[in-house]
C-alpha cells in the first residue's frame, strides 16, 4: 500500500478507489495519479557542492580543481553573513551563499574580505527597491587590486557584484526549495558563529531567525 492510500475493503477498491495525497514539494497527475517531485535538484544534506573564489589568482573553480574563469553567475536561494573562525583561516567575516548551478546541484560559494564589503554594495539598492538577493541573477567577477606598502608590490584580488532580474516563476520555485530543505554547509559552520544576516539558512546548532531583510548590518 502506498503512503497515505485510502485503506479498501477489497482488489476493487484498490484499484479503482486509490487515494494519494502528495508530500510537501510533490505533485498529482490528475489524469494518471502520477506522484512527482517537481524540484530536480541533487543535494546531499550538510554538503553542498563547493565553489570556490581564488583571491590569489582571480579565478573562480570547483572543489578547487575544475577552474571557471574569472566570472560566476548564480541565482542565491539562501544565504548567510557571519564572523566566525572556519577553514583554518582565521576569524574573519563571511558572506556563505547557495545556489543551483547549472548541472542542478545544490551548491555553495563563499567569500570574506572586501568582497563581503561588495556585496553590501549590491544589497543596500535592492533593499530600498523591496528586493532581496533571492530576487536577482548576481555575476560575481574578480577584480585584480594592488599592495603598493610592500616591496615588490604585491597584486591580490576581490569579488565585485553586478546583477539582473531574475525570472520570477523560478525565484518561486527556488524560494519553495529552500524553504523545504534544511541548507547549510557541515564544515563551515560552528556553534560559535556571528551571525549578523541570514535568508533560508538551516542553523543545525540551534533555531533559526530568518531576520534578513535584505540590508546587511553591521556584525
Amino acid at each position: 500500500m502506498k503512503k497515505n492510500q485510502t485503506p479498501a475493503t477489497s482488489q476493487t477498491e484498490v484499484v479503482s478507489s486509490e487515494a494519494v495525497t502528495p508530500t510537501l514539494n510533490e505533485q498529482v497527475d490528475e489524469e494518471t495519479g502520477e506522484v512527482t517531485d517537481p524540484f530536480k535538484f541533487k543535494y546531499l544534506e550538510g554538503h553542498p557542492r563547493q565553489y570556490r573564489f581564488d583571491a590569489k589568482q582571480g579565478v573562480f573553480n570547483i572543489n578547487g580543481t575544475e577552474v571557471l574563469g574569472n566570472t560566476l553567475t548564480f541565482q542565491p536561494l539562501a544565504w548567510r553573513i557571519f564572523t566566525d573562525s572556519i577553514l583554518n583561516m582565521g576569524q574573519k567575516t563571511w558572506a556563505e551563499l547557495f545556489f543551483v548551478d547549472a548541472a542542478n546541484c545544490v551548491s555553495s560559494v563563499l567569500f570574506h574580505g572586501y568582497s563581503v564589503d561588495n556585496i553590501f554594495r549590491l544589497i543596500e539598492p535592492l533593499f530600498y527597491a523591496d528586493l532581496t538577493l533571492a530576487d536577482v541573477v548576481i555575476t560575481a567577477t574578480a577584480e585584480k587590486k594592488e599592495n603598493t606598502k610592500i616591496q615588490p608590490k604585491g597584486t591580490y584580488y576581490i569579488a565585485t557584484f553586478g546583477y539582473q532580474m531574475a525570472d520570477r516563476k523560478l525565484t518561486q520555485e527556488l524560494t519553495a526549495y529552500a524553504q523545504s530543505n534544511r541548507l547549510f554547509r557541515q564544515e563551515t559552520t560552528t556553534d560559535r558563529a556571528n551571525i549578523s544576516r541570514l535568508y533560508n539558512w538551516y542553523n543545525p546548532f540551534g533555531e533559526n531567525d530568518d531576520t534578513d531583510t535584505g540590508l546587511l548590518l553591521a556584525a
